[in-house]
């Protein structure tokens, strides 16, 4: 029986005129320059409506190379259901005005036999923004390809927890047919987010602002999840996509492919300049397989 996801943030958003929503993102992708690659296997883009962060998305998945890929991992943080586990959908399809995707149920049946993951009810899938935003992007890239996806919401978890989904999900990193879209914004500044710091040093408030989260992003380059709980605990930078990073972080960890994030665009909401201000920030990065394993797989091909 079909159990169908609506795209409940179309109209709103984001538009819901399948003409237009093509025509932006086509414009979006096209604006970034990048070429798409095979080595590209997973993306971290932000999640906010597209007229805030719809630009600095497109320079993650202008990367995705869609031909060999037969499945896409969506791992997106949880804003309004409290869980201290990760929850997979109850439903067989997401509706995008770009076309349906399938969810993939061999491998969500997989996952739920672990005993690990919790089913989230229909209205809370709906309810949730941060995996949805990424399914237009998804459905345009992937027009004319057949994919399936395996949405993840992840839940409020402790490190052991990220640790423990990170080793867990890892072996289907090492499957070059799978693809992972890890939904994040940075950090969220202003009194409304509760969150003020502020270091002088850096001049105006964006710069400092800037300085915080480029100190997330480099870490999150280096791949070290313990730096990355340890940089969270210290600055308590309200990055709200922190759990499914930490869980990416773990997988490419955990799994025997060497991967590597490299961050490609950073933008902010706005610029603060006084304590009154907010703003909300935005990085899109791409994770490669590295250079280095490439070329060893190219010798051992060459040898063999």
């Amino acid at each position: 029986m079909e159990r169908v996801r609506r795209a409940t943030h179309a109209g709103s958003w984001y538009t819901d005129n399948s003409n237009k929503l093509g025509e932006d993102l086509d414009t979006w992708l096209r604006a970034t320059g990048l070429a798409k690659s095979p080595d590209v296997r997973g993306v971290i883009a932000p999640h906010a409506g597209y007229s805030y962060s719809g630009r600095a998305a497109a320079y993650s998945f202008a990367n995705l190379d869609p031909t060999n890929i037969s499945r896409v991992f969506l791992l997106g943080p949880s804003h309004h259901y409290y869980t201290p586990k990760c929850a997979l959908s109850k439903a067989t399809v997401y509706k995008t005005p770009l076309g349906d995707l399938p969810i993939d149920s061999k491998v969500n049946e997989e996952l739920r036999a672990t005993g690990k993951f919790e089913l989230m009810d229909l209205r809370v899938d709906e309810a949730e923004h941060s995996m949805e935003m990424h399914l237009p992007y998804l459905a345009k890239v992937f027009h004319g390809y057949p994919v399936k996806i395996v949405p993840i919401l992840v839940g409020a978890l402790n490190s052991e927890n990220e640790a423990m989904y990170g080793q867990l999900l890892a072996k289907y990193v090492d499957d070059p047919r799978n693809f992972f879209s890890v939904s994040s914004d940075f950090c969220h500044w202003g009194s409304r987010f509760k969150f003020t710091h502020y270091d002088q040093k850096h001049g105006a408030i964006h710069k400092s602002i800037e300085a915080l989260d480029r100190m997330g992003m480099e870490i999150i380059e280096i791949g070290d999840p313990d730096e990355f709980d340890r940089y969270l605990s210290e600055f308590e930078n309200t990055i709200c996509g922190r759990h499914p990073i930490s869980i990416f972080l773990h997988m490419l960890k955990n799994c025997s492919t060497k991967i590597k994030i490299n961050f490609l665009r950073y933008e902010q909401s706005s610029q603060c300049k006084n304590m009154k201000d907010s703003s909300v920030s935005y990085a899109s990065a791409a994770a490669k397989v590295d250079a280095e394993e490439l070329l060893n797989k190219d010798k051992d091909q060459l040898l063999s």
